[in-house]
């Protein structure tokens, strides 16, 4: 059975936020001592685009090591997201990821979308939430800037920045790598190998690559498996003193993946249009609440990808005097898709994407001008471009939903594509000025402007049941002349979407999307302590507006939704104690949350409930985030983490995911768990003979959340015919849930060759990240179940 979030997942975090108090209170009543500006723990981070100690910066952070990395096993986006509190994962029917950070995200998942959480290698741009797929190897860091990040990192950061920091090419000859096996006859391999190649030249080549067996077993066909993992990823990097003060740092990204897109779990029949329901759909079996069960269909349907990226980039650091520095940062992306995708979580064809056809190409470029960091008044002056192209078509077939009934023409499949032309260009400064030792003033303001330019259409699949239907429609409701749509026509002038006048369009739904906004910061910073900052900021972040690729009845569904704002008032604390064995990071904020954009559903007359996006006038959000990290004795390492959520929907009417017309005011927005928490313990002790056993364990939990607006009060049942999975009250939540990883391993003297013994999940967990409808269905995914290895690692210096 179900359940909404047990009495344990609330009481647990509670306990949790009251321990890290009492636990920090003695820690404040200690004087913290001087120290180094670098130590032993200092993590150094980006976030100002220059390297600088975590503690020295007046910004929420999470930063987790390379070595903490590689021991946690934490390599893909789903990986990062249970690492760090407040940030959420989904997966997609598009096989398409979805970020959401302290509540701020975008449900949707068409490829040319762009995200509310960017992501970065190194501050070169990963655009598009699907490029980030493999970044996560050979890195020496990976830092999470919470809240919006417009004014340094762009637009399309409102909720916030993950930036992945390779590591660097050497300047002596250092090589390793690591091979593992687990659960699923999974075999991951990585290694690497740095140094130089010439004088004032070095290099470093990494990889990466995975292939298992499916995790997933059709609770239909026992012997079937999906979710088998084959992917390659590799990184070159070059570095080149070209001179004392010109500096060339050149990198190639590159991946290939083959790997079957994670089937869904049916648990909802919801009509979209009573009476057309197919009997096998009423039939059909929802899945048991298993982790690895779930269903899709098969033949030429059966879930597939084939995936590449690549991207080459170019930084060059000229140093034009002792005080001034010029940068350049270019890259180019590229992307291609082809695979299919099963929506609804079954057997049947209710609503898959037999043929998901993409490619993205983006060109990145930015220059920025900076003074001495060690100055007094610091500040960055710069500008960026970009142009980018996305192009996505997809072939939707439906032979089993309602669609397929004498009603609608007996139609069963059609192709729904777009293409988007985008234009973005903005300048930008940040200053900072130390009013005395202690206080630091800052500000910082980004002006952008944007243009998107799409092309979107509908178009028959070649057996002329949809183009008939509408030609019919156009013939019946529609208030003017049109050229019949034929069925042998693809996109151009063969488009089956009615216009205004109720008639099929015939050319593509063409708009361009002009918008410009300016985004900004100001804070001060205070040092009580060497150890001890206070911070403050206030800053507004824009997130840019963009158009849909889904299927439309009418052209009102094509409509972009217009870009969002965010304004954030943030106040924190990042405190050392104990001579640094007590690390205390703290922070409260609230953020007024403007035309927030979602992908939400609109009632149509003929086909029932279908998508649409839309903006919600107002939101906002309350939270609170602790970090607690204590170093008691020598190798234990000891530390927590609580993130809690209050989000709510201020204004905003419109449909719910069961055809419900409502007033969404007082809902919670998609994805923000009102509680996440985790807590960790790692203890490494050297031998007599130099080796070094190690232990750690993690606990990773949050509480329930809507997957969609409204959904802790959509109860599904309410047409003729609807069925839900027996037990469940709320289908568009997602469970409470936490999760146990562990790891146990040897280190040996020199630090040549480290084994390990790992599980992550290891109490079998059941718990799911997404719901999703796809027509008459709706279907979750669920969380991976346990999975246990063993890896060898090597070091060669």
């Amino acid at each position: 059975m179900a359940r909404m979030g047990t009495r344990q997942d609330r009481i647990v975090p509670s306990l949790m936020a009251v321990a890290v108090a009492l636990m920090t209170m003695p820690a404040i009543a200690q004087e913290a001592a001087d120290q180094p500006a670098t130590q032993v723990g200092d993590i150094i981070v980006t976030a100002n685009k220059r390297e600088e100690s975590l503690n020295r910066v007046g910004l929420t952070i999470t930063a987790i090591s390379g070595d903490e990395l590689a021991q946690r096993r934490i390599t893909s986006l789903q990986d990062v997201a249970a690492a760090v509190p407040g940030l959420a994962f989904a997966p997609s029917a598009n096989n398409t990821p979805i970020l959401t950070l302290r509540g701020i995200g975008f449900n949707e998942s068409s490829l040319g979308v762009y995200p509310a959480v960017s992501v970065y290698v190194d501050q070169t741009p990963l655009p598009f939430p699907v490029l980030a797929s493999h970044a996560g190897f050979d890195l020496e860091r990976i830092e999470v800037l919470k809240g919006p990040q417009g004014t340094l990192f762009g637009q399309n950061s409102t909720g916030g920045a993950i930036n992945y920091v390779a590591a660097k090419p050497t300047s002596t000859l250092q090589a390793g790598g690591d091979i593992g096996y687990g659960r699923f006859n999974r075999v991951e391999g990585n290694a690497f190998i740095s140094g130089p190649i010439a004088e004032n030249l070095r290099a470093r080549l990494a990889v990466t690559g995975v292939n298992s067996d499916g995790w997933q077993v059709s609770y239909t066909r026992p012997e079937d498996r999906n979710g088998k993992q084959s992917y390659i990823a590799g990184r070159f990097l070059l570095d080149w003193d070209a001179a004392e003060s010109v500096r060339f740092a050149f990198s190639l990204n590159a991946w290939r993946d083959k790997s079957e897109p994670q089937a869904a779990q049916y648990i909802l029949l919801q009509p979209q249009t009573p009476g057309d329901e197919q009997p096998q759909e009423l039939a059909a079996p929802f899945s048991p609440e298993t982790p690895r069960a779930a269903d899709w269909a098969t033949g030429i349907n059966t879930p597939r990808s084939n995936r590449r990226f690549i991207q080459p980039a170019m930084r060059a650091d000229f140093d034009l005097s002792e005080d001034l520095t010029l940068t350049s940062l270019t890259s180019y992306s590229r992307y291609k898709q082809d695979q299919t995708t099963d929506g609804d979580g079954s057997a049947l064809i209710v609503t898959d994407i037999q043929e998901d056809y993409g490619t993205i190409r983006s060109f990145n470029q930015e220059l920025r001008l900076a003074n001495n960091p060690a100055a007094a008044f610091r500040w960055v002056l710069g500008a960026n471009y970009e142009k980018s192209k996305t192009f996505e078509r997809q072939l939707l077939v439906y032979p089993d939903n309602n669609s397929f009934s004498p009603s609608k023409n007996f139609i069963f499949q059609n192709f729904q594509q777009g293409r988007q032309s985008i234009r973005n260009y903005a300048v930008f400064g940040n200053v900072e000025y130390d009013l005395s030792e202690k206080l630091t003033a800052k500000g910082a303001v980004r002006y952008t402007n944007s243009r998107n330019a799409a092309e979107i259409c509908g178009f028959d699949a070649g057996d002329g049941q949809i183009a008939g239907l509408f030609n019919f429609l156009g013939s019946l409701i529609g208030s003017a002349p049109f050229t019949p749509v034929s069925a042998t026509g693809r996109f151009d002038n063969n488009c089956f979407s009615l216009d205004e006048n109720n008639t099929p369009s015939g050319e593509p739904f063409t708009q361009t999307l002009k918008e410009d906004n300016v985004s900004w910061r100001a804070g001060l910073d205070y040092r009580v302590q060497p150890n001890t900052l206070l911070y403050a900021n206030v800053s507004r972040g824009y997130k840019a507006g963009s158009f849909p690729i889904l299927a439309a009845a009418t052209e009102s569904q094509f409509a972009p939704v217009t870009q969002e704002a965010l304004t954030a008032y943030e106040a924190g604390i990042k405190a050392g104690f104990l001579d640094r064995k007590v690390q205390l990071n703290a922070a409260a904020f609230y953020y007024k949350y403007r035309d927030k954009q979602v992908l939400t559903k609109v009632a149509d007359p003929i086909f029932g409930i279908l998508d649409q996006l839309r903006n919600i006038p107002k939101s906002r959000v309350f939270g609170v985030e602790a970090e607690l990290t204590v170093r008691p004795v020598t190798g234990l390492t000891l530390s927590g983490a609580v993130t809690y959520l209050d989000t709510k929907i201020e204004e905003y009417t419109g449909v719910d995911y069961v055809g419900t017309p409502r007033d969404f005011a007082g809902q919670t927005l998609p994805f923000a768990s009102k509680w996440n928490y985790s807590l960790s313990a790692d203890y490494r002790m050297q031998t007599a003979s130099g080796g070094t056993p190690f232990f750690g364990a993690n606990v990773n939990g949050r509480s329930s959340a809507d997957t969609v607006p409204g959904g802790r009060t959509i109860t599904a049942v309410n047409t003729v015919n609807s069925r839900v999975l027996p037990g469940l009250v709320y289908p568009f939540r997602t469970n409470g849930f936490a999760t146990v990883d562990g790891r146990i391993g040897y280190e040996a003297a020199d630090g040549r060759w480290t084994a390990m013994v790992w599980a992550k999940n290891i109490f079998n967990t059941y718990y799911w990240t997404n719901v999703v409808t796809a027509s008459d269905f709706s279907a979750r995914y669920a969380g991976m179940p346990a999975t246990y290895g063993v890896t060898l690692a090597f070091k060669i210096r």
